[in-house]
């Protein structure tokens, strides 16, 4: 935003889509304010404007980590993406801009104490909203999924047309791919990539963002994946490897002499081979007198439909990474987020499937990341871990994540076993 818009907002005063903050207000006050304007239709908040729109400029230390991490990540409930800057006026005094669009995962709440409050806007004003206009917005909440919340910020810029023309053409298979911007921004909206901004220019997804952007992390902040190897049991122990990785999902694939070729690696493929030294190691003995043959702790196959899982299922509202960490014994997968709906881990054994990220899903099939009959778990995981060490894996549901864990082998899970129960005699 320009210093000249911003003047002008201010002139115009507080609507039902503009609302001037101190940058001393209270938490819980201000994540009211951003929940009635997301309940409606978005809006901006402008912090260091006083309610006569006399600019007294923000003084708080470390402001933008505040309202993210403090604000949006503590009271507002679910997720919401804004897009937040700061202008310099002619005085020296800045005034933040904390710009939101119109939620699509409504209702939006307030949590503090441990109670939730559903606030809406009324003009120039937020306010509890009634029993009406809450029956509406769980209607509203209920016709979208979180992978097409807008992502503020971004733009067509921020996807990978490559990976893009690639999927539609050669995947897709389709007649008409776009060759321009405008045309490829109506294809990418229509395909649930981009979404329309009241007011701006298209932006993108949660799934437009996470499948082929060209920075993921960058646009959002729980994209990617973070991995650590300890040479270990525990953390105790300094890392022998610890990498964030921020990657689209989908790699970058070509059509050369009719064979397809991976010509640059998607998320999926850059942490498999991060994991690689890790989780695998050299035979002792050559293959065929000419190589040596690298033994995989764990099923490649297996290991993939995990990470895929974890991926493809997890809760895009929660701010945290997905978590891949090795140890000496084992592998943990943490995927943010509760099961979805009435899915337990027993349902998810038995094959009921209850996708949270359907778009997703799908993109991840069409490339062939995904089990067409989506049941990798009954019908890959837990047989080859099986297979390759007689060890079942195990899965731990909490209502903050799904923890997947796959043994070394039968010895190891032992030892563990027998250390727990040590500590807990």
């Amino acid at each position: 935003m320009t210093k000249t818009e911003l003047l002008e907002l201010i002139k115009n005063g507080e609507s039902s889509g503009v609302e001037f903050q101190r940058d001393d207000v209270r938490p819980e006050q201000l994540a009211k304010e951003i929940v009635a304007l997301a309940n409606f239709q978005g809006g901006v908040i402008l912090l260091g404007v006083e309610d006569d729109g006399t600019i007294t400029g923000i003084q708080r230390e470390h402001l933008e980590e505040w309202v993210m991490d403090t604000v949006f990540g503590r009271y507002v409930h679910p997720m919401i993406l804004p897009y937040f800057e700061t202008v310099q006026m002619d005085n020296g005094r800045r005034v933040a801009v904390i710009s939101l669009t119109q939620g699509t995962a409504k209702p939006y709440v307030v949590r503090d104490k441990d109670r939730e409050e559903i606030y809406v806007r009324a003009g120039s004003t937020s306010r509890k909203a009634s029993r009406e206009q809450q029956a509406r917005l769980f209607a509203l909440g209920g016709m979208l999924h979180a992978e097409l919340l807008p992502v503020s910020g971004t733009g067509i810029q921020d996807l990978d047309l490559e990976r893009l023309n690639d999927y539609l053409a050669q995947v897709l298979n389709d007649p008409e791919v776009p060759s321009d911007p405008a045309t490829w921004t109506k294809r990418l909206m229509g395909l649930g990539f981009m979404t329309e901004r009241p007011g701006g220019e298209p932006v993108c997804t949660i799934a437009g963002t996470l499948l082929f952007g060209r920075r993921p992390r960058w646009a959002l902040r729980q994209a990617g994946v973070r991995w650590m190897a300890f040479p270990g049991d525990t953390m105790d122990y300094a890392a022998s490897d610890d990498h964030i990785l921020d990657e689209p999902l989908v790699g970058l694939w070509r059509t050369r002499d009719g064979s397809r070729v991976l010509e640059r690696g998607g998320l999926l493929e850059s942490l498999m081979e991060r994991m690689r030294p890790f989780v695998s190691a050299e035979s002792a003995e050559l293959a065929d007198g000419l190589r040596r043959e690298r033994r995989w702790h764990y099923p490649q196959a297996a290991l993939r439909e995990a990470l895929v899982n974890a991926l493809a299922h997890r809760d895009w509202t929660r701010i945290e990474d997905v978590e891949v960490v090795a140890y000496a014994d084992r592998l943990e997968v943490r995927s943010p987020g509760a099961l979805q709906n009435s899915m337990t881990v027993e349902k998810m054994l038995a094959g009921q499937r209850s996708p949270r990220n359907p778009l997703i899903l799908d993109v991840l099939r069409d490339y062939g990341y995904v089990d067409a009959r989506g049941m990798g778990v009954r019908s890959k995981i837990v047989p080859l871990l099986r297979q390759h060490n007689g060890v079942d894996p195990e899965f731990e549901a909490t209502e903050d994540a799904l923890l997947v864990r796959f043994w070394r082998d039968a010895a190891a899970r032992e030892r563990a076993l027998d250390h727990t129960t040590g500590h807990a005699g």
